[in-house]
């Protein structure tokens, strides 16, 4: 049976970790995810939990420790932000190449420069090339609910990859809202026990840990690790429908909202979401066929369940809280367009960069890019396929 409560994200995810127990948390603090190992630490003082919890000296020596963890065959966790999942650049390639199902929480936050230490994706879309499964939450339900399905996701034997939990800084990491959590023992009978087939330790089968991987060998490696990506997908839909037949909540790859008759639509992660649907709600109360989808999971990207659920509107606004510097667009409009290439049907579509560092998206915001939309479906013309919104001086 749920149990209601009310939880900042921080605390919704060390409230997960808690309750699936793992075997080591090796942790360095970085705003705004500092409270996660904090809470935990409190729950090894307490006796709560049976984990090795290891301060160490910096991000790169956290995700470190935790590679050794699982080469060993233990189930490892840390948490980080910003500059700190930055620093850990170099080990999170290395965890994936290992195919080492590493679960790290990221609270992400806008990285330098100039400093700043709120939100955006700029740390951890930095990193979306790295290996790593990605799930976003829009809020503090959402993010508990990612953890609890991650270590099953990550250590399936048909993916075996390390997997972030991405929630929003300060937005979602730190606000209080009303969650339902589940019964420890509910939620430890849900994630398992992780049972690696290989490890160091294992006197039976003697194996290598991150060999030279020479010409002849490199690109096979590579490949499986590509193969254990798209295999996920198939993973995080059965581990979802788990989830929702034991806990009643459900998710997939995205979230689609009013979308069924939709002629304009809007794609935005995380937090935003909330805000651009009461947008799309006051559209929908004046005549104007507004929807919007959330994305879940921006790794693997869901390209053909995206397309498909795209393909019937007529414009669209990808929603971008990070600057990819591509001089075209940002990340998220680079894979969603090219997801929609090959469509018979496709409707129009701009990339709109919002919200770095925190900036203000608000409803009045979500609808002038709905009413640019409008616009675009009846002029036929696009317009800047690229633009900024929020900063100072401009007009959108």
């Amino acid at each position: 049976m749920s149990i209601r409560e009310r939880l900042s994200g921080n605390e919704a995810i060390a409230t997960a970790m808690r309750q699936i127990n793992p075997d080591v948390f090796a942790m360095f603090p970085i705003t705004p995810s500092t409270e996660i190992p904090q809470y935990y630490a409190q729950y090894v003082a307490d006796g709560r939990v049976d984990t090795e919890f290891i301060c160490v000296e910096s991000e790169h020596s956290a995700l470190s420790a935790c590679l050794g963890a699982e080469a060993a065959g233990c189930r490892a966790v840390t948490a980080t932000s910003s500059a700190g999942l930055s620093y850990m650049n170099e080990v999170l390639y290395v965890a994936a190449s290992l195919r080492l199902p590493v679960v790290l929480a990221v609270s992400c936050r806008a990285l330098t420069g100039p400093i700043n230490i709120n939100h955006d994706y700029s740390d951890s879309l930095a990193e979306r090339d790295s290996g790593f499964i990605q799930l976003y939450a829009e809020n503090n339900q959402e993010v508990y609910d990612n953890y609890l399905m991650a270590h099953r996701i990550a250590e399936h034997p048909d993916v075996r990859l390390p997997l972030m939990v991405c929630e929003d800084g300060f937005i979602t990491s730190h606000a209080i809202e009303n969650i339902e959590l589940e019964e420890d023992a509910a939620v430890a009978a849900f994630a398992g026990q992780y049972c690696p087939e290989n490890y160091l330790l294992k006197k039976e089968n003697p194996l290598a840990v991150g060999p030279y991987g020479i010409s002849a060998y490199y690109m096979e490696a590579r490949v499986a690790q590509a193969n254990a990506m798209a295999n996920a997908k198939q993973v995080i839909l059965d581990v979802a429908a788990d989830f929702e037949k034991t806990f009643g909540r459900s998710y997939g790859f995205f979230e689609s909202y009013r979308m069924a008759d939709a002629e304009i639509a809007m794609l935005i992660m995380g937090s935003s979401a909330g805000t651009a649907k009461a947008a799309v709600d006051e559209l929908r109360n004046e005549g104007v066929k507004a929807g919007l989808i959330k994305l879940r999971v921006f790794r693997p990207f869901p390209g053909e369940e995206l397309a498909a659920a795209l393909k019937n509107c007529l414009a669209v606004a990808v929603m971008d809280k990070s600057e990819g510097f591509s001089a075209c667009g940002g990340p998220l409009f680079a894979e969603t367009a090219g997801a929609c290439f090959n469509l018979e049907k496709r409707p129009k579509m701009i990339d709109i960069v919002y919200g770095l560092g925190g900036r203000d998206f608000t409803v009045k915001a979500a609808k002038e890019v709905y009413a640019r939309l409008s616009d675009i479906v009846k002029t036929g013309e696009t317009g800047p396929v690229y633009s900024h919104m929020g900063q100072r001086g401009a007009d959108f």
